[in-house]
């Protein structure tokens, strides 16, 4: 059969548009980014806002985000490679580094800079002093994560000793907890926000103190993931880093109330005003991160939290497992 010019002509513009079509698709599967979050949490307000004002999606970046139960399960997510990317404990890639990780898991952006519990008393009396916990019933967090190891730090600057000076309670499962204060467990307990506020508004108590403000910056929690997946993907960890810087800056330049009307598609469960409330508490004490860069400061006062808690085995140089370049990049260039 002999095959007229404009016939051949279609062909070869037919074959154009497939490998055109097909590039895109290979494009668009490779800028698509899972993120593994630990839980659904106000704490983590400027990775919704990313998502929400579409800062990841003007970097050409489709993300979706999972949330696990426990930083163990988020943890095996990335390592199983379910997952892309980790929002979790920076101390989760410190004990993956400690068991001998061939694929280390690197830190590359910081989106907390402080613990995000509050120390929740049910006596209201008008005021408080740290002695009152001596003898108290104490419902606290699990062993060796962050918030425990925070609030033990925390308590141990006043001369508490969080397994002496106190009936500690730790067999309860971080998503019982407060279900366990209201049943009328402890006389005081670790909550995050919203939990806080909604404790208060129910009258069952009243926040005493933060722990975030009394264990001082640490990178508490962080965008993480496999050295191999960094290697592989440089461009895509440096478009995630430009999304989230922006809606850190978002953040930090917009009040509770602009970034509360914002997030609220991701806790539509939640009372707006407790919703305001819970990111006006975290604002106020300097939380969230303005920028993605995890400093050595921090990163220090982590090991120290760590060493005391008696869960870190040796100091874990930042260099080692830390990648600052994608977060430096972003920030030189706002």
């Amino acid at each position: 059969m002999k095959y007229t010019p404009w016939f051949i002509r279609a062909i070869v513009i037919l074959l154009i548009v497939i490998v055109a079509l097909t590039s895109c698709n290979q494009e668009k599967n490779e800028s698509k980014i899972t993120i593994g979050e630990v839980t659904r949490s106000v704490f983590y307000a400027p990775e919704y806002v990313a998502v929400a004002q579409g800062f990841f999606e003007e970097q050409g970046l489709e993300v979706e985000i999972q949330t696990t139960a426990g930083g163990d399960k988020t943890m095996a997510a990335l390592l199983a490679g379910s997952v892309d990317i980790a929002l979790v404990g920076a101390e989760t890639s410190i004990y993956v580094y400690q068991q001998g990780a061939e694929d280390r898991v690197i830190n590359f952006a910081q989106l907390t800079q402080t613990d995000g519990t509050f120390l929740f008393a049910r006596n209201t009396a008008d005021t408080f002093d740290w002695d009152q916990l001596r003898q108290s019933t104490f419902l606290g967090q699990r062993k060796g994560g962050m918030p425990q190891m925070a609030g033990e730090f925390a308590l141990s600057k006043h001369g508490i000793n969080a397994h002496q000076d106190l009936e500690l309670i730790q067999n309860v499962d971080f998503a019982n907890i407060a279900s366990a204060f209201a049943s009328g467990t402890g006389d005081y307990v670790q909550l995050f926000e919203p939990q806080a506020s909604i404790f208060e508004q129910e009258g069952r108590g009243k926040v005493v103190a933060s722990f975030g403000t009394e264990s001082g910056k640490l990178p508490y929690t962080v965008f993480m993931t496999k050295q191999s997946f960094i290697n592989d993907n440089k461009e895509v960890v440096q478009k995630f880093t430009n999304g989230l810087h922006k809606a850190q800056l978002w953040v930090d330049s917009h009040t509770a109330e602009e970034i509360a009307e914002v997030i609220l598609p991701f806790f539509k469960d939640i009372d707006p005003a407790i919703l305001i409330s819970s990111v006006n508490r975290y604002k106020e004490q300097g939380t969230y991160a303005t920028d993605p860069i995890i400093d050595e400061d921090e990163w220090n006062n982590l090991l120290d939290v760590m060493s005391a808690a008696g869960e870190l085995k040796e100091r874990v140089d930042a260099e080692v497992i830390v990648d600052n370049a994608f977060a430096e990049q972003t920030a030189a260039s706002k």
